[in-house]
């Protein structure tokens, strides 16, 4: 070997020395950084036949497992879908009222039956009566309140998902230039590690919103599919997604004949096609889960009320001073069911004259299958008067509406404003029983919401600590790594000292 080559070799040793302890370096700097990972300069052997030359450095790369980081992009989905989810029915778990103070739909339908319960012991005490209404108002108003949020909660949810188009879109647009630039450093034999980590955090945000795999292709660009099969598409033209805001009411709904507008793609509504990440939740929350609890809960306020008029106290009433059939069909407008637990409220007459609640508000007729006939306490008539509190009691708030006669059973299915959504609820016989089944099926409903997102996250921290352990830097090696480059650099630049002193020696004998 000539002393020219072994000087080549030495240099060339020392320039890959240098790299690799600026990577190093650069490794060790940003090792705190979200989405860095660690980069490696490998060296590539020169050589001629039999004849070596060297080293060469190769371009910077890092080593990322494919099948982890797509694991790690499903669990962000999960679990920014659970923390939506817990976040949207949190309000309108509260709005049910505590239960611990006795402040739910299911605790004061007790305390009304309880109210009067106790007037029936003294019926013409206007304190007791003053008791009935108070209770009424009471249940009243939570119906309301828990209506109100869960229409609150719809319009957040819609709300969420036009925030998300926007976050999409950018996540989609950083994906598709940072392929261009890729496509181009990778053509020229440049070094695509640091771009690469950027592309992973942009589909990483996009994967809270929905969920996506990742294609590899042949020049080093990537390609996303939905779960839901819908291809994100990418590059110069690209159509973007889109969602219109809106607002929402108790009988709003989206598809065909509603008012609420679709994630659009290219012209198409792919709202139906959406699953996993935030995006997909909300869509499901404001579209299937919450319509539900509102039809359950408007069916429960109908329930109440109706069975109360039937026999014989308008107890409570719409806002337009109507009481509707429960059994009748819940998605026909007309019908007055949808949104009745927004405007339930204790009826005028009962307001106007107190002791209607004794009395009576109406006489009842006897129909096949109805309630048995029922006269009011006509002015001047016995202060004890018990017919209707009895009747209220045995068959208003009981599973008969008669003797002998099982009131209807509510309805389960054909719900929501279109009709479309089922409740399990229905088998329940009486008004308080449904009441207190609805609020354990909605409390579940954010209990299972709050499960979820613990799961999800604990599984997310674990794969982010697995994937840092596998791609991430660690200081310790990193720094023990830079002392064996320190060593070769310093062997490198020894034989480049000593191959001098020997040219030197060369050039004294030849002078």
């Amino acid at each position: 070997m000539s002393l020219d080559t072994a000087l080549s070799i030495a240099r060339g040793g020392l320039s890959l020395v240098q790299r690799q302890l600026a990577q190093s370096a650069d490794n060790v700097s940003n090792a705190g950084t979200a989405g860095y990972t660690r980069k490696a300069v490998d060296a590539e052997a020169m050589s001629s036949g039999s004849q070596s030359f060297g080293v060469r450095a190769l371009a910077a790369t890092r080593d990322v497992d494919a099948a982890l980081n797509a694991s790690l992009n499903a669990a962000r989905s999960a679990n920014a879908a659970a923390v939506a989810r817990e976040a949207i029915l949190s309000p309108v778990e509260r709005a049910q009222g505590n239960p611990e103070d006795a402040s739910s739909v299911g605790d004061l339908s007790a305390a009304l039956n309880t109210a009067f319960v106790r007037l029936r012991a003294s019926p013409a005490e206007p304190a007791l009566q003053q008791g009935v209404l108070s209770a009424a108002e009471d249940l009243a108003g939570r119906y309301n309140d828990t209506a109100k949020a869960i229409v609150a909660a719809r319009q957040a949810a819609h709300d969420g998902m036009v925030q998300d188009i926007a976050t999409l879109n950018t996540g989609l647009h950083d994906v598709a230039g940072l392929n261009a630039q890729i496509i181009a450093l990778s053509a020229s034999g440049q070094s695509t590690a640091a771009l690469q980590d950027q592309r992973d955090a942009a589909v990483a945000r996009i994967s809270e919103v929905l969920e996506v795999r990742t294609i590899t292709q042949p020049d080093g660009a990537i390609s996303l599919i939905g779960r839901g099969g819908v291809s994100l598409l990418l590059g110069k033209g690209a159509d973007d997604f889109s969602l219109q805001p809106a607002s929402i009411g108790a009988g709003s709904y989206h598809g065909a004949g509603g008012s609420i507008p679709g994630v659009m793609l290219g012209g198409v509504d792919v709202t139906s096609q959406l699953k996993g990440g935030r995006l997909a939740e909300y869509a499901s929350l404001r579209d299937a889960l919450l319509p539900q609890q509102q039809a359950e809960l408007d069916i429960s306020a109908a329930a109440v009320a109706s069975r109360l008029d039937a026999q014989g106290l308008t107890l409570f009433t719409g806002g337009g001073g109507a009481v509707p059939d429960p059994g009748a069909a819940y998605s026909v407008p007309t019908n007055g069911l949808i949104g009745f637990s927004g405007t339930i409220r204790v009826g005028a007459g009962v307001r106007a004259n107190l002791a209607s609640v004794r009395d009576g508000t109406h006489g009842v007729t006897a129909v096949p299958g109805g309630a048995s006939a029922f006269s009011t306490n006509p002015s001047g008539g016995p202060q004890g008067f018990t017919t209707l509190i009895d009747r209220v009691l045995t068959y208003g708030f009981g599973a008969e509406v008669a003797a002998g006669t099982s009131q209807p059973t509510l309805p389960g299915t054909g719900l929501g404003p279109d009709g479309s959504l089922t409740s399990g609820l229905g088998t329940a016989r009486t008004v308080q029983d449904y009441a207190a089944r609805l609020v354990a099926s909605h409390t579940a409903a954010r209990a299972g919401a709050t499960a979820a997102k613990e799961a999800a996250g604990t599984l997310l921290t674990g794969l982010e600590k697995k994937f840092d352990e596998r791609s991430g830097v660690n200081v310790d090696s990193e720094m023990a790594a830079m002392v064996t480059l320190q060593n070769a650099y310093a062997a490198n630049a020894r034989v480049m000292s000593t191959v001098q002193a020997m040219y030197d020696s060369l050039f004294a004998v030849s002078g």
